[in-house]
């Protein structure tokens, strides 16, 4: 493991933004693989190839450039590893990026799946807060330990790692359907 660990420092060093793009995609698709596979059960006759190539795409495309960006900026605007430079970080993260990034995140995979900008923004308002609610809960811990005690060249790989399970349930949830937890009308109201 250590031989592995140490080649892919190597790369990151010599190529940065295309090892966290690689590496940020990669992960994305796992995270799918495993929602498709281990949470929607689905089996090689039902498992959708193209859904998780969606994932691969935007994670090496869109997502890793711009967390490498969105990091590097926040590292110039505070400079410094303190508690509250961490914080500040953090509360900048959680605040400005989550929100953007996540409304940024269901609507592009609304569009490569093809769906309508009406289901889109359906989508959108359905799960939107559920998810950033989740969001908070899981990432407001991490960042702060991210941001204070990891170097620069290494958080995208720690954002990558919890990322998996966070990606899992991205996956699972905004791939949900409309139709899928909506009330069924009372036949007497029909």
């Amino acid at each position: 493991m250590s031989k592995l660990w140490q080649a892919y420092l190597g790369v990151l060093q010599r190529h940065p933004w295309k090892t966290q793009a690689t590496t940020t995609g990669t992960l994305m698709a796992a995270g799918d693989v495993i929602a498709q596979i281990f949470i929607e059960k689905k089996n090689t006759a039902n498992y959708d190839t193209v859904r998780t190539l969606r994932f691969l795409g935007f994670g090496t495309l869109l997502a890793g450039p711009v967390l490498r960006t969105w990091y590097m900026t926040l590292d110039f605007l505070f400079k410094g590893t303190t508690k509250t430079v961490a914080l500040k970080k953090v509360f900048c993260d959680q605040a400005f990026f989550a929100p953007s990034f996540l409304t940024v995140f269901i609507t592009t995979m609304g569009w490569l799946r093809g769906d309508p900008w009406s289901e889109i923004q359906e989508k959108v308002k359905r799960d939107f807060l559920p998810i950033l609610m989740a969001n908070y809960q899981l990432w407001i811990p991490v960042q702060i330990s991210n941001f204070y005690f990891v170097p620069f060249h290494h958080r995208i790989l720690v954002v990558n790692v919890v990322a998996l399970f966070w990606n899992t349930y991205l996956a699972w949830k905004s791939e949900r359907k409309l139709t899928e937890n909506k009330p069924i009308a009372n036949k007497d109201t029909q």
